[in-house]
């Protein structure tokens, strides 16, 4: 398919022109937001790859709007939003629609560049899914999707009644594209990692946007990087704390560095235990700058902003703690590749933080539904979007520890809700 010319000027928004009431109009490069879906926006793609088109050019300072789509090219650009919907696709393929690439002009391969969003005007609709997929699954059984309804200062769905989660917007997915070399070492790794048996999202052509690159018969469809883990270049780090206001420092690993953002969230909970946020489109301002002489970010992105970003948002909570213990002969989902006898035999696990965290999810998990009535998925649900999974400890062998936090301003009726 042959992709529409990028948007013009006239697609500004209300909101657009307020947030650049002090710059000129044409000082702002707008990227994405045509079209239906990703697959007919210029300024949209859903791999990572160093040979994919630029969809803009920007000069550091300048202001670039990302019309970012959510997570799984459902809900359409925001401004296109005028019904809520009743339900929704599900084609991993599709995961996830990005806004860019965007060239920066004087950014060349070994930069670093410096990214702060300066605003996010979320969409008016959203989705949580949860049950049968995220961080326990297994323990939670079962399917459910909670569709929100948006506004400036908290989401609500009916859904979840009794529930008011604040605006937390954040993009999930910041990223530059992988360089050549990059994408050889993570291509292969992550082949290693497949072929032991491990849980890995390997090149799929199916839905690949750019098709000519991805797609299938794409002269490189079988070396087009998901989306679905964060790398090196960043990409969907699924970080809550990337709010307006932060700057982000990612590597550039190819000439003008290739900037795109999406995976738009309203809120999330640290860990975004069932696999999904609060998931939405959104409009993404954000301006750059290069250094010469930045961080070193071998072992991943940076960032920094203001330190009461890092707050919950409530003036209560309610935690349950998790240390790595489980029954003899359990062997934890995430381990089961390793086909190891000694797993199954031990009941306690040294140093394991992802089973203590396993175990505080599931507490909390636990509590919502004996103290407020939710039934186990719609618990999940609340745990994704706002529970915040947080390391305790790390250094009292054998049992790290894990907490899992609830922020109890969120229940704002006293009805008891839903069933087991």
């Amino acid at each position: 398919m042959t992709k529409p010319l990028l948007p013009s000027l006239l697609a500004f928004t209300i909101s657009t022109v307020l947030f650049s009431a002090a710059s000129p109009a044409d000082d702002i490069v707008i990227v994405g937001g045509e079209g239906v879906d990703c697959i007919e926006d210029p300024g949209c793609v859903n791999r990572l790859h160093p040979d994919i088109p630029m969809a803009a050019r920007a000069k550091p300072g300048q202001t670039i709007l990302f019309r970012a789509r959510d997570a799984r090219d459902v809900l359409g650009a925001a401004a296109a939003q005028t019904t809520e919907p009743e339900t929704l696709t599900n084609e991993f393929g599709r995961v996830h629609p990005i806004t860019g690439p965007v060239y920066i002009e004087g950014a060349v391969a070994g930069d670093v560049l410096k990214v702060t969003l300066n605003n996010i005007d979320p969409g008016s609709y959203a989705y949580t899914s949860g049950g049968s997929s995220g961080f326990i699954p297994d323990l939670v059984g079962g399917q459910s999707l909670v569709i929100w309804r948006l506004n400036r200062d908290y989401a609500e769905s009916d859904d979840l009644p009794g529930i008011r989660i604040p605006n937390g917007s954040f993009p999930g997915v910041v990223t530059t594209m992988p360089g050549p070399n990059q994408l050889r070492v993570m291509l292969d790794r992550e082949q290693e990692l497949a072929d032991a048996g491990g849980r890995v999202s390997l090149p799929s052509a199916d839905f690949a946007d750019p098709a000519a690159l991805c797609g299938p018969g794409g002269s490189a469809s079988r070396e087009c990087l998901r989306t679905i883990p964060p790398r090196e270049h960043g990409g969907n780090m699924d970080i809550r704390y990337l709010k307006a206001g932060v700057s982000i420092y990612l590597p550039c690993f190819i000439d003008g560095c290739g900037l795109a953002i999406g995976d738009l969230h309203y809120a999330q909970g640290d860990g975004e235990v069932s696999g999904t946020a609060i998931e939405m489109s959104a409009d993404v301002w954000a301006t750059t700058e290069i250094l010469k002489d930045g961080p070193d970010l071998s072992r991943g992105p940076h960032y920094e902003g203001s330190a009461q970003l890092l707050d919950i948002p409530s003036r209560r909570f309610y935690a349950v703690t998790g240390i790595p213990v489980k029954a003899a002969g359990d062997v934890p989902p995430d381990m089961r590749y390793l086909n190891s006898d000694v797993v199954a035999g031990l009941e306690n696990l040294p140093n394991d933080i992802n089973l203590a965290a396993r175990n505080a999810v599931e507490g909390i998990v636990d509590y919502i539904v004996s103290t407020y009535g939710y039934n186990r998925q719609q618990a999940y649900v609340i745990a994704s979007v706002a529970v915040d999974i947080r390391i305790s400890q790390l250094v009292d062998a054998p049992n790290v520890g894990v907490t899992a936090l609830l922020p109890l301003d969120i229940f704002i009726g006293e009805q008891v809700l839903g069933s087991e």
